[in-house]
């Protein structure tokens, strides 16, 4: 494709995300009170294809480039986290889309308002059987479950006695398997602290036959069909690129509507308003270079480790360890800017009519997924040092 062609594609995502902020940002509290963004969101983002974004040029989706993703995510996590989490969740779930035939992709995706959702492994088992497998498990955190139409089950592949098989390594034997929605039972879980609106349900299935062509494994090589330069990046690596541009988008609008709101809030104890502060001006700045630091350097090694896989080589220790601490640094930012906001709004943070406790408890809740926890620093200090890196986030 050409790059003027591609560049323009690329940007026209963005660009769709953005023009639907207002209406996401209307419904946020519809979304957090229902658990599940709403009916005309869903059919606005669906009429913007975005849930298609990552899917195959060769069934009609955008194949856009992990930067694009980010950037996208983060302008929806502009609006509402929870909607830029089932956006960005819903995305990685068509990674899979590369690695069935294109009829399967197509019984799964066709529909304009598809969407794929799953969640992490699970213990579940798929016994084989003729032309497929049984399947019976139930799985955790599916998040977007409450509007999608087809569902996908990581088990762990077993012999009729309940004996787990190996793959050709030695490895445990793992295969995910994809079904409608409508064969599972929903489990209504999901009371949590933030992140409310993306309906991260349970879900069960009990002997439920998949065919053999409905499972794959991610990152599967044997089982991938399209060969594009995206789907060689490791779905892992795919959510933390989102889900970072999620949390810079969160911090983002947070220190935005901090700023409008030091325009008339005094403080307690206080003669003037607080962006006369001396304090707060420097901690204003401080956040500034945090959110525009952390974001450049997230891009900066995007756009490396992309370049990297466009060129068809595999990327390096060095290059996959900054791009992991990008991620992780970029997430970790973002927090600390949540926390300085959610500080210095005082008690109008408190308050529900206020977005600040909403976006601060997203935010967190967002974090305690492991693509931020502190731990990656270990294996990227360990590559950066010369050493081999511990751990499977590098």
């Amino acid at each position: 494709m050409d790059q003027a062609v591609s560049d323009a594609i690329n940007k026209d995502w963005i660009a769709r995300a953005q023009h639907l902020q207002g209406m996401i940002a209307e419904a946020a509290d519809q979304t957090e009170a229902e658990g599940k963004v709403p009916a005309n969101v869903m059919g606005a983002l669906h009429d913007a294809e975005l849930f298609r974004m990552a899917l195959p040029r060769s069934i009609g989706g955008g194949e856009a480039s992990p930067l694009v993703l980010m950037q996208a995510v983060e302008a929806i996590a502009q609006s509402d986290a929870s909607t830029a989490w089932c956006v960005g969740q819903g995305t990685g779930c068509t990674w899979g889309s590369a690695y069935v035939s294109h009829e399967v992709c197509k019984d799964i995706f066709g529909s304009p308002d598809a969407i794929l959702a799953w969640g992490p492994p699970a213990k579940a088992l798929a016994v084989p059987v003729e032309g497929g497998y049984r399947v019976t498990g139930e799985w955790r955190f599916g998040s977007g479950s409450r509007n999608a139409t087809w569902l996908g089950g990581h088990s762990r592949v077993c012999d009729e006695n309940g004996n787990h098989l190996s793959d050709d390594s030695g490895k445990p034997r793992m295969r995910t398997m994809l079904f409608p929605k409508s064969s599972a039972e929903m489990i209504d879980v999901w009371q949590v602290m933030g992140l409310k609106g993306t309906g991260s349900d349970n879900y069960k299935v009990v002997d439920l036959f998949i065919p053999e062509e409905y499972t794959t494994w991610r990152d599967s090589q044997p089982d991938r069909v399209e060969m594009g330069p995206l789907y060689n990046i490791p779905l892992l690596t795919s959510y933390g690129i989102m889900f970072s541009g999620l949390t810079l988008g969160v911090a983002r609008t947070m220190l935005e509507d901090f700023k409008k709101l030091a325009e008339t809030k005094i403080g307690g104890g206080m003669s003037t308003v607080l962006r006369e502060n001396a304090v707060i001006q420097s901690q204003v700045s401080i956040n500034e270079a945090k959110l525009r630091s952390s974001r450049a350097f997230l891009m900066e090694m995007i756009e490396e480790y992309w370049n990297v896989q466009c060129s068809g080589e595999s990327p390096s220790y060095d290059v996959r360890a900054r791009l992991r601490l990008a991620i992780t640094y970029a997430m970790n930012q973002a927090q600390e800017v949540a926390n300085f906001v959610f500080q210095a709004c005082g008690t109008n943070a408190i308050f529900e009519v206020n977005p600040f406790e909403r976006r601060f408890r997203d935010i967190h809740t967002v974090l305690a997924q492991g693509q931020s926890h502190v731990s990656n620093y270990e294996p990227v200090g360990q590559v950066l040092m010369g050493l081999p890196p511990s751990g499977h986030r590098v």
